[in-house]
């Protein structure tokens, strides 16, 4: 049985950690499925006429605070179907330990701190996390950190493990109000938004006349 070659290959949204250093690749998470929805949410930095002159309600103080939020799905029964030792050793715990191990200081990190302190150390700066990006096509990659995080185990095998799974993310996008001109995510940041010029610039528009009115509409 052969399949049709003109098929459009799909593409998969994921995250990828880098070394906020180097930018080296550290881990590279694939989501199994892709969600059927990716909600996004904008917050305008905008400045308020109450907080001084009214000329000031027009200006805009920055990009806005966006959000993302997906629910994906995780399911083991492929992998158990042509007996993938790892799943049928312990479940889905590998692929929801990538991801959650993504808001943890490594145990390294706690143990070397933990001798610090227990040398003397006054202050121990927190562990600084990988830079965590957001792909979603080429359009969409990025920089972004996890806000919230819940997962729903649905379904376990024998020896409990988790074969089944829906994993909840809620991710602010990290943007030079965060990170400053100097860092690698606000690079990453500068071309999300350019990217977002760009499309934007393709838009055909629409025209005064379909909406009702005329240019004079506006003379005041």
């Amino acid at each position: 049985m052969t399949t049709f070659s003109g098929s459009p290959r799909i593409l998969k949204g994921g995250i990828v950690l880098l070394d906020p250093a180097s930018g080296a690749v550290q881990r590279i998470i694939a989501l199994q499925y892709n969600p059927d929805t990716l909600t996004r949410t904008l917050h305008i930095q905008g400045i308020s006429a109450e907080a001084g002159d009214r000329m000031e309600a027009m200006r805009l103080k920055g990009p806005p605070t966006e959000v993302f939020k997906l629910e994906a799905e995780i399911d083991a029964t492929d992998q158990l179907e042509v007996v993938d030792q790892t799943t049928v050793e312990v479940g889905l715990y590998p692929q929801l330990a990538a991801l959650e191990t993504i808001v943890y200081p490594t145990s390294s990190t706690l143990q070397a701190n933990n001798a610090l302190a227990a040398g003397g150390t006054l202050e121990i700066m927190p562990a600084e996390a990988s830079l965590t990006l957001f792909i979603w096509s080429k359009n969409r990659i990025v920089p972004v950190i996890l806000t919230e995080f819940s997962i729903t185990e649905e379904a376990f095998d024998p020896s409990l493990n988790p074969i089944r799974a829906k994993v909840n993310l809620s991710m602010r996008v990290l943007s030079i109000n965060d990170v400053g001109f100097n860092e690698r995510a606000s690079s990453l940041y500068l071309a999300y938004q350019q990217q977002k010029e760009r499309l934007a610039s393709r838009h055909a528009g629409g025209t005064l006349s379909a909406l009702g009115i005329g240019a004079n509409a506006f003379t005041v």
